[in-house]
């Protein structure tokens, strides 16, 4: 028999602000484990906590660990998401496989906004968001981001998507799972590496204060069943014509190896990380603060 309170570890950090009912972020893990190379995903991973902590919230980076999942990370524990060997990578559908066999695994949005709101956390931070991928209609590779933040009560700060996916078609299933949008001082949706993917956004948002209204307003009228995006563009974006270079030869790349399907967009992002000059890694990392500072800001202005 598998107990709740053996399969859910909170943080004494994350306890006491679920027990006082002050503002937390969730954070997902992936971006340390497979995102970011060593040792910079720890040093990313720990001034990302503090961006949040310094915003007045409290940060909830979430995995799953030996079969626990722990909503909130120590250091130690943040130090082995960030350099065992044995971590997986689990999306919602994975976490019980995970808990059952006793495995350790980083969370993909999916997974953690998933615990996040199983948890009572309703504001979460990430860099980008899984969509529609290129041939689709052929392939049917979709992330199951787009299915699991349409049953969740939910806010996302994100950057978009990579504009390696199919970005009009992921905007068209944002609509159709009724998934809220809005863009945090733009009306163009961003395209993770870019501030302006070509596709716009119908609202937009000048302030957290903002964000905080529309969630209180989602909840009186009910149509908070599905999660609330914020589209917050990256501040400093990479070099649009480096950007389409590396994305065309990626393509024509892919295209002379035969590669196709699901194994598309893990080589075009491996083609964007060794082309780029560094320039991805420089724009993932910004990303991913500027998301959690205004996840807080956001997460705070929710405190009545």
């Amino acid at each position: 028999m598998i107990e709740r309170d053996l399969v859910l570890h909170f943080s004494n950090e994350v306890h006491d602000a679920l027990l006082f009912k002050m503002p937390i972020v969730a954070l997902e893990s992936t971006i340390i484990s497979h995102g970011l190379p060593r040792p910079q995903n720890l040093e990313v991973a720990r001034e990302v906590e503090a961006i949040v902590r310094r915003r007045g919230a409290t940060p909830a980076t979430i995995a799953v660990i030996d079969g626990v999942v722990h909503i909130g990370l120590n250091d130690s524990e943040l130090q082995g998401i960030a350099n065992r060997d044995d971590i997986a990578k689990a999306s919602s559908r994975d976490l019980a496989i995970a808990v059952a066999s006793s495995s350790s695994a980083a969370t993909t949005v999916a997974a953690t906004a998933h615990l996040a709101a199983l948890a009572g956390i309703s504001v979460f931070a990430t860099g980008g968001l899984g969509g529609v991928h290129r041939g689709a209609n052929e392939s049917f590779d979709e992330s199951a981001d787009l299915t699991a933040l349409a049953s969740l009560d939910i806010t996302v700060v994100c950057a978009g998507v990579k504009s390696i996916l199919d970005v009009g078609a992921t905007l068209e299933r944002l609509e159709t799972l009724a998934i809220g949008l809005v863009g945090f001082q733009t009306t163009k949706f961003p395209g993770f590496y870019l501030t302006d993917s070509g596709f716009t956004i119908e609202h937009r948002v000048e302030s957290a204060g903002d964000v905080a209204r529309i969630c209180q307003a989602r909840k009186i009228l009910k149509t908070n069943c599905a999660a609330l995006i914020v589209a917050n563009p990256v501040t400093q974006e990479m070099s649009r014509a480096l950007h389409d270079e590396i994305l065309a030869s990626g393509l024509s790349s892919a295209k002379a190896a035969g590669v196709s399907g699901k194994a598309v967009t893990p080589f075009l992002l491996e083609h964007f990380h060794s082309s780029s000059h560094g320039e991805s890694l420089r724009v993932n990392i910004e990303i991913i603060k500027s998301n959690a500072a205004l996840a807080a800001d956001i997460a705070v202005a929710l405190i009545p």
